[in-house]
């Protein structure tokens, strides 16, 4: 089967696609070549002058938690020294890569279109600090897994901007990192790599691309399609899954009882069956406390509507169990994830949150691929 050709692919074939003399790679895992080959090692055999490395929330390897990184270090294969980026913004970041030399940034880590995932605001950081230092940016682009069809949530209110949002995204976005820095609007010299042979309505399996985990409670495609919705009880005390081996698809509470499941299912929602369960994370919220809760099965990933989906767990949570579900701080995180006091308001309230959410629409704006 033929693949996706990304963007670090077609870069490594032809090095003057990103330009520079000096290049700075933000990647993490997730930048490989189909062959599974890391995107440093390739472009540093195709002649390019890689001379940093750059790391963001759970680090180049891979290896830190939920809002936690690794520390600078060297990369043990290339030699190149690794610089952690991680809540690092303004003049702290400008020092951090003024300090390296650079003259090119160039970013190539796979997002999954969920507005409060942190990867994209990686890159908005730094392209803004390549936009204060006179740097060009470079974008190798990669594909959305969720697809480009559909974006899904109100925009983020920008008096709530913050680390997992700054820029009025919906939250479920239907762009690709490449879309993204076109929109995002900085004055800098913006080159995209763009990939060659992605259409706006693939499935991940059909790219023919290694679906390589973006972070340690990313293992699937699975959970990349329900974390839209299912990320938001991220600012609860429910248990989003964390500490299991299907983080976001199981979703409870030790005090949840049997009447969670059903009342799930009578919602009906389009594309998706809830399956009562149990789980004991291993870490993380309840860690080692069994958790009564709910499977989300999707079996229509068209019809799907996750940031919906998400909606009406919430709000049948909250219903069931007013007196036992919380919100969680600093501050109230899910106004954060949701981009808004929107949503804590509706709930709090005893108003059906799904108010809240418009029908969803096609990404709008300058688009890079059909």
């Amino acid at each position: 089967m033929s693949h996706v050709r990304t963007g670090a692919e077609r870069l490594a074939v032809d090095t003057s696609l990103a330009g520079g003399a000096r290049l700075g790679l933000i990647t993490n895992p997730t930048g490989v070549l189909p062959d599974l080959t890391r995107t440093p090692d390739a472009l540093l055999a195709a002649g390019l002058k890689v001379t940093a490395l750059f790391g963001p929330e759970h680090g180049l390897r891979g290896t830190a938690q939920a809002a936690g990184s690794e520390a600078d270090t060297v990369d043990e294969r290339t030699g190149l020294p690794v610089h952690d980026t991680h809540r690092l913004d303004g003049a702290a970041l400008d020092r951090v890569v003024a300090a390296t030399g650079v003259d090119t940034l160039v970013f190539d880590i796979a997002d999954i279109g969920t507005r409060f995932y942190t990867y994209v605001w990686t890159m908005y950081d730094l392209m803004a600090s390549a936009a204060r230092l006179g740097l060009r940016f470079v974008v190798l682009d990669r594909p959305n897994p969720l697809g480009g069809t559909v974006e899904e949530g109100p925009p983020l209110d920008p008096a709530y901007a913050s680390f997992v949002g700054r820029f009025p995204l919906p939250v479920r976005h239907g762009r690709t990192a490449g879309e993204l820095a076109g929109l995002f609007g900085f004055d800098l010299d913006l080159r995209v790599v763009e990939m060659e042979g992605w259409r706006r309505d693939m499935t991940y399996a059909e790219t023919g691309l290694p679906w390589v985990m973006p972070s340690v409670n990313m293992p699937t495609t699975d959970t990349a399609l329900v974390y839209p919705g299912t990320g938001l009880f991220e600012g609860t005390n429910f248990s989003e899954g964390r500490g299991t081996t299907r983080p976001f698809e199981l979703v409870g509470a030790p005090y949840a009882d049997a009447r969670l499941a059903p009342a799930l299912a009578a919602l009906d929602l389009p594309g998706v069956r809830f399956r009562e369960t149990w789980f004991t994370p291993t870490f993380h919220k309840h860690a080692g406390t069994p958790c009564r809760g709910v499977q989300l099965h999707v079996h229509d990933r068209a019809a799907f509507r996750p940031v919906l989906t998400g909606l009406s767990m919430l709000h049948v949570a909250r219903t069931l169990y007013p007196d036992d579900l919380r919100w969680r701080g600093p501050g109230l995180f899910l106004d954060d994830l949701w981009g808004s006091g929107s949503l804590t308001t509706s709930l709090d309230s005893g108003a059906d949150p799904r108010d809240l959410c418009p029908p969803p629409g096609r990404p709008q704006g300058r688009l890079l691929y059909s």
